[in-house]
């Protein structure tokens, strides 16, 4: 095989492969897209909670131990 027939059969290839994709229709994308937005906030919401707790807890432990 020729240094360029790799590439051509290579380009043919993958546009068939593409052409056997099925694509979300943009309301799909929207609303996938909006989930994700949500589940993060809400991610970051909980771990910015629960970094909160625990740092509130080690002053806590930390002061305890400090004036004994």
């Amino acid at each position: 095989m020729s240094l360029l027939a790799k590439p051509a059969q290579f380009v043919r290839e993958v546009k068939f492969e593409m052409s056997k994709v099925s694509w979300p229709t943009f309301e799909d994308l929207k609303g996938s897209t909006l989930v994700v937005i949500f589940l993060s906030l809400v991610f970051a919401v909980y771990i910015f909670a629960a970094d909160w707790v625990l740092s509130q807890l080690v002053k806590l432990l930390y002061s305890y131990v400090s004036s004994t």
